[in-house]
């Protein structure tokens, strides 16, 4: 059998990060299966004085242009994938190009004045409006969506129980905390994190290659794929030998 790509991150992004994969490495075997899902919590602020807002993510992008018609704000994200999703969907967004930290320090750079507003998710992986404020500029965030747990998939359970070589791309420190809590794999895993936060939630032990990529990015993900799939089927074919 052939290596699998498992994919754990939420809707909508795992099945399009799967059709990314499929056109990378071509008709190879993906099972998707998100451990948690995105839902709509809590209001949305009153953005009279907010003068930008600051995203992390897509969902935060799609929640925000569900429950709002203002487009005129400008928008400071956290990456290129949050960014064109921000211009897909009207807004005039610039783009970080890398974590929490490094928004932090192309909002500073860019002069950005208050009140700005960081609309995120119930977890966040950093603290964007308080480092802001600890430099003394009025920034704001608002929680308006959840990351609910959601348990593996059968298929995917039966993957990670099994002897063929798994490629687990992880998008972020709590999908891959969530994923590790309900099962210890026994086939060789092969992760690709998308940051150094996210390596370190991998247990010791739990996989035979954890590689980050150099920018948090799905693009970056798919450039780095096809040596970790091609070590993949390395495996796959020294366990058959055997």
């Amino acid at each position: 059998m052939m290596p699998t790509v498992l994919i754990t991150r939420p809707d909508p992004g795992c099945t399009e990060f799967a059709d990314m994969v499929r056109g990378v490495l071509g008709d190879v075997p993906v099972v998707k299966s998100p451990v948690m899902r995105i839902e709509e919590q809590g209001d949305l602020p009153c953005l009279d004085d907010i003068r930008a807002l600051i995203l992390t993510s897509r969902q935060g992008v799609a929640q925000f242009v569900a429950r709002s018609a203002c487009r005129g704000l400008p928008v400071y994200a956290v990456g290129d994938g949050t960014a064109q999703a921000a211009r897909a969907a009207g807004l005039n967004a610039q783009s970080a190009r890398g974590d929490a930290a490094d928004l932090v320090a192309f909002i500073l750079e860019q002069g950005a004045p208050g009140p700005m507003l960081h609309l995120r998710g119930a977890h966040a992986a950093g603290d964007v409006a308080g480092a802001l404020q600890s430099v003394g500029i009025d920034a704001r965030e608002a929680v308006i969506y959840a990351q609910t747990p959601q348990e593996l998939s059968a298929e995917a359970l039966d993957l990670l129980a099994g002897k063929t070589p798994v490629v687990l791309p992880l998008f972020s420190p709590r999908s891959s905390a969530l994923l590790f809590d309900q099962v210890t794999p026994r086939a060789p895993v092969l992760v690709l994190a998308i940051s150094d936060a996210v390596a370190k939630t991998v247990p010791s032990g739990l996989a035979m290659q954890v590689q980050t990529v150099g920018r948090p990015d799905a693009a970056a993900m798919l450039e780095v794929l096809p040596g970790l799939w091609r070590w993949a089927i390395h495996l796959e074919g020294d366990e058959a030998a055997q």
